[in-house]
């Protein structure tokens, strides 16, 4: 059985891919500002994601 992502994990997920379809509309229209939203959100993303990472991990530590 495959164990739940922590709500960090998928939260982070889906900000990293917000921040991938603005950065790539930026590029397509030459929005430098919204291209730069987009690489900031995707660096949020993968944060908030290894964070949420962390804290099952020490979770599951926890338990044993």
């Amino acid at each position: 059985m495959e164990k739940a992502m922590h709500k960090d994990e998928v939260k982070g997920t889906a900000k990293k891919a917000r921040g991938s379809a603005k950065e790539t509309v930026g590029k397509a229209t030459g929005d430098d500002k919204m291209r730069a939203e987009g690489k900031a959100d995707k660096a949020e993303g993968r944060l908030q994601k290894g964070y949420g990472k962390v804290k099952d991990k020490l979770r599951d530590a926890l338990k044993r």
